[in-house]
């Protein structure tokens, strides 16, 4: 599957997204102006209990992170690409329920490609 064929992030959670940008604008992180354009490529398979969102293919993150916060607590980190100019994964972290198309098992819906499966092994 292309690149192409997966939702924006913004189109499955728009208000995710939004949080994001506005935490990252706080602290003027230029990553702010990137998260609009991220994909969703589903929710991470890599363990039973990862809940990271992939927005990039399976293993593409490096060893970097950037933490939100909101009223000095940790509310979402950014896994970053090896450069660092790019978000790989997200993890929400306030127990949020973000609905179906963060959980394991379902699709996700792509404006692009009917339904996309969440297997990204």
């Amino acid at each position: 599957m292309t690149a192409a064929q997966y939702p924006r992030l913004a189109d499955v959670f728009p208000e995710l997204v939004a949080e994001i940008v506005l935490l990252l604008r706080a602290e003027a992180d230029p990553l702010a102006e990137v998260i609009d354009g991220l994909l969703y490529y589903g929710p991470c398979t890599c363990t039973p209990t990862c809940i990271n969102l992939l927005t990039a293919p399976f293993g593409s993150a490096g060893s970097q992170m950037s933490q939100l916060q909101r009223d000095g607590e940790d509310v979402i980190w950014l896994s970053l690409d090896p450069s660092a100019t790019g978000v790989t994964d997200i993890e929400v972290l306030d127990g949020r329920d973000l609905g179906p198309a963060a959980r394991r098992g379902t699709a996700t819906a792509s404006p692009r490609a009917g339904m996309v499966p969440s297997d990204h092994t």
